[in-house]
């Protein structure tokens, strides 16, 4: 592998190059990933749709979300007939200047327990639950994790029922003094949510240096500090 090969591979942007009847003909280890979230039909619909009319290359500003990835713009290029390539630009996923997560190395499907245990003692909500299990004990600050998931479980209190997941984020990752961490999420859905509520949850999550991603879903990304 050359260098300039080594600097496609090993690129935090996904990049594709397909023939022209959309097979694949090389890709990065990001677009592997990527390819997770989309089908290779969509990613090349995508990358016709916004190609130059002649030949060369063109970059368009657009937001795109794909499952855990959000992308901010693409660049699309082709020489001739023969392949087509696109590469997609990642929107960070979390702010970098906020301090190291301090706290006890603690179970966190415990945590997550108890905050369902709490809510479920005077609540006729059916709490679901889908965790992977292969995440260990990690460095979080205990007390406000719970504030936080509370809060996150009053803003759907108006629901029948609330899924909890817990995964693994495939890929990602944060850097803390010149240290890389994978991260992790604890993920909260439900069919209707309280709008007001999500703003008291953002200050809060805000003020205790919690990465919370609000859409229908909410997620609180953690990093795996591991003792």
């Amino acid at each position: 592998m050359t260098f300039e090969q080594q600097w496609i591979e090993y690129d935090y942007n996904p990049f594709v190059l397909f023939s022209s009847s959309g097979k694949i003909l090389s890709l990065n280890s990001e677009a592997q990933f990527l390819l997770g979230s989309i089908t290779t039909e969509e990613l090349f619909s995508l990358a016709t749709t916004y190609a130059s009319i002649s030949f060369g290359f063109r970059t368009t500003f657009l937001e795109l979300d794909f499952g855990r990835y959000k992308f901010f713009a693409i660049t699309v290029g082709y020489e001739n007939d023969e392949a087509i390539g696109i590469k997609l630009y990642q929107s960070p996923s979390f702010k970098l200047n906020k301090p190291k997560p301090i706290g006890d190395a603690t179970n966190i499907y415990a945590l997550v327990d108890l905050c369902i245990l709490t809510y479920s003692i005077n609540s006729k909500i059916v709490f679901e639950k889908d965790f992977d299990p292969t995440i260990p004990e990690i460095i979080i600050d205990s007390n406000n994790f719970i504030k936080i998931l509370n809060k996150v479980y009053s803003c759907y209190e108006k629901n029948e029922k609330i899924l909890t997941k817990i995964f693994y984020r495939v890929g990602e990752h944060i850097k803390f003094e010149d240290k890389k961490y994978s991260i992790f999420s604890v993920e909260v859905n439900a069919q209707n949510i309280d709008e007001e509520r999500v703003n008291e949850l953002k200050v809060l999550a805000a003020n205790a240096n919690f990465y919370i991603d609000i859409k229908k879903k909410i997620t609180i990304n953690i990093p795996m500090i591991i003792a």
